[in-house]
């Protein structure tokens, strides 16, 4: 997943997407484990497009925080 694609996401879908990369590295991770994996690079993948995306989601929390008003 390119970051380009992460970027016109919204919050839901991002939220979304890591419970489903979640889901499927436990998966990929049991595969391992007994030796039925037959892809090992996307564990990699997976990881990689985890950290994109909550890097994504920090870097929108920031922007709200920064736009919302002082109140004293």
């Amino acid at each position: 997943m390119k970051n380009s694609e992460i970027v016109q996401m919204t919050d839901a879908e991002l939220e979304h997407m890591l419970d489903t990369f979640s889901k499927e590295k436990f998966n990929l991770n049991i595969q391992a484990k007994t030796g039925q994996l037959k892809n090992s690079a996307r564990i990699t993948e997976i990881r990689k497009d985890t950290a994109r995306i909550k890097t994504e989601l920090t870097k929108r929390a920031g922007c709200k925080r920064k736009s919302a008003k002082p109140t004293a």
